[in-house]
Protein backbone atom coordinates (compact mmCIF):
# COMPACT_ATOMS: atom_id res chain seq x y z
CA UNK A 1 0.00 0.00 0.00
CA UNK A 2 2.40 2.57 0.82
CA UNK A 3 4.51 1.67 -2.25
CA UNK A 4 1.52 2.65 -4.45
CA UNK A 5 0.41 5.73 -1.86
CA UNK A 6 4.33 7.11 -3.11
CA UNK A 7 4.25 6.60 -6.53
CA UNK A 8 0.79 8.18 -6.45
CA UNK A 9 2.17 10.82 -4.84
CA UNK A 10 5.42 11.22 -7.34
CA UNK A 11 3.21 11.58 -10.22
CA UNK A 12 1.19 14.01 -8.57
CA UNK A 13 4.72 15.96 -7.39
CA UNK A 14 5.19 15.19 -11.82
CA UNK A 15 2.08 17.31 -12.62
CA UNK A 16 2.85 19.96 -10.80
CA UNK A 17 6.34 20.30 -11.98
CA UNK A 18 4.26 20.52 -15.20
CA UNK A 19 1.99 22.95 -14.02
CA UNK A 20 5.16 24.94 -12.66
CA UNK A 21 6.14 24.76 -16.47
CA UNK A 22 3.33 25.87 -17.82
CA UNK A 23 3.27 28.81 -15.45
CA UNK A 24 6.36 29.72 -14.50
CA UNK A 25 8.31 28.83 -18.37
CA UNK A 26 6.00 28.89 -20.83
CA UNK A 27 3.45 31.46 -19.89
CA UNK A 28 3.50 33.59 -22.69
CA UNK A 29 4.28 30.85 -25.42
CA UNK A 30 3.10 26.96 -24.98
CA UNK A 31 0.45 27.29 -22.32
CA UNK A 32 -1.32 30.04 -24.19
CA UNK A 33 -3.41 26.74 -26.04
CA UNK A 34 -3.17 25.31 -22.56
CA UNK A 35 -5.38 28.17 -20.55
CA UNK A 36 -6.87 29.40 -23.68
CA UNK A 37 -5.36 32.87 -23.34
CA UNK A 38 -4.89 35.45 -25.77
CA UNK A 39 -1.18 37.24 -26.18
CA UNK A 40 -2.30 40.19 -24.22
CA UNK A 41 -3.67 38.24 -21.32
CA UNK A 42 -0.56 36.32 -21.21
CA UNK A 43 1.33 39.51 -20.81
CA UNK A 44 -0.75 41.16 -18.37
CA UNK A 45 -0.49 37.98 -16.10
CA UNK A 46 2.43 37.19 -16.66
CA UNK A 47 3.96 37.96 -13.28
CA UNK A 48 0.92 36.61 -11.02
CA UNK A 49 1.49 33.21 -13.27
CA UNK A 50 5.35 33.01 -12.72
CA UNK A 51 4.87 33.41 -8.91
CA UNK A 52 1.79 30.91 -9.05
CA UNK A 53 4.18 28.26 -11.04
CA UNK A 54 6.42 28.62 -8.13
CA UNK A 55 3.85 27.73 -5.28
CA UNK A 56 2.88 24.39 -7.58
CA UNK A 57 7.18 23.57 -7.89
CA UNK A 58 7.62 23.89 -4.04
CA UNK A 59 4.76 21.92 -3.45
CA UNK A 60 6.19 19.29 -5.84
CA UNK A 61 9.40 19.59 -3.96
CA UNK A 62 8.01 19.10 -0.59
CA UNK A 63 6.36 15.85 -2.05
CA UNK A 64 9.60 14.38 -3.63
CA UNK A 65 11.15 15.24 -0.04
CA UNK A 66 8.74 13.21 1.61
CA UNK A 67 9.02 10.43 -1.17
CA UNK A 68 13.07 10.37 -0.12
CA UNK A 69 12.87 10.29 3.11
CA UNK A 70 10.29 7.86 3.34
CA UNK A 71 11.83 4.29 4.89
CA UNK A 72 14.97 6.66 4.46
CA UNK A 73 15.58 6.39 8.75
CA UNK A 74 13.31 4.10 10.01
CA UNK A 75 10.52 4.14 12.21
CA UNK A 76 11.65 8.51 12.52
CA UNK A 77 11.97 8.46 8.61
CA UNK A 78 8.58 7.11 7.80
CA UNK A 79 6.96 9.40 10.22
CA UNK A 80 9.14 12.83 8.55
CA UNK A 81 8.27 11.02 4.85
CA UNK A 82 4.74 10.53 5.48
CA UNK A 83 4.36 13.97 7.34
CA UNK A 84 5.88 16.11 4.23
CA UNK A 85 4.11 13.91 1.36
CA UNK A 86 0.97 14.80 3.12
CA UNK A 87 2.03 18.17 3.37
CA UNK A 88 2.20 18.73 -0.23
CA UNK A 89 -0.02 16.16 -1.61
CA UNK A 90 -2.70 17.70 1.14
CA UNK A 91 -1.76 21.26 -0.11
CA UNK A 92 -1.88 20.49 -3.23
CA UNK A 93 -5.41 19.22 -3.11
CA UNK A 94 -6.73 22.12 -1.10
CA UNK A 95 -5.70 24.21 -4.04
CA UNK A 96 -7.60 22.19 -6.55
CA UNK A 97 -10.76 22.60 -4.20
CA UNK A 98 -10.36 26.41 -3.93
CA UNK A 99 -10.33 26.54 -7.75
CA UNK A 100 -13.34 23.94 -7.93
CA UNK A 101 -15.35 26.23 -5.15
CA UNK A 102 -14.21 29.93 -6.61
CA UNK A 103 -14.28 29.32 -10.34
CA UNK A 104 -16.79 26.31 -11.14
CA UNK A 105 -16.01 26.72 -14.64
CA UNK A 106 -12.60 25.94 -14.34
CA UNK A 107 -13.82 21.99 -12.70
CA UNK A 108 -11.82 20.04 -15.41
CA UNK A 109 -8.84 21.76 -14.38
CA UNK A 110 -9.64 21.57 -10.73
CA UNK A 111 -10.08 17.59 -10.88
CA UNK A 112 -6.62 16.90 -12.80
CA UNK A 113 -5.09 19.21 -10.64
CA UNK A 114 -6.35 17.25 -7.20
CA UNK A 115 -6.98 13.71 -8.90
CA UNK A 116 -3.71 12.22 -7.87
CA UNK A 117 -3.38 13.98 -4.93
CA UNK A 118 -6.30 12.62 -3.17
CA UNK A 119 -5.66 9.15 -3.79
CA UNK A 120 -2.29 9.70 -2.56
CA UNK A 121 -3.33 11.49 0.77
CA UNK A 122 -5.77 8.58 0.86
CA UNK A 123 -3.35 5.62 0.39
CA UNK A 124 -0.84 7.18 2.85
CA UNK A 125 -3.43 7.82 5.51
CA UNK A 126 -4.44 4.08 4.91
CA UNK A 127 -0.69 2.83 4.60
CA UNK A 128 -0.82 4.86 8.15
CA UNK A 129 -3.41 2.99 10.00
CA UNK A 130 -2.79 -0.66 8.52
Amino acid sequence: MTLVALVVAALAAALHVYIFLLESVWWTTRARGVFGTSAEEAAATREMAFNQGFYNLFLAVVTVVGIASYGAGGAQGDAVGAALVLAGTGSMLAAALVLLVTSPDKARAAVTQGTLPLVAVVLVAVGLLV
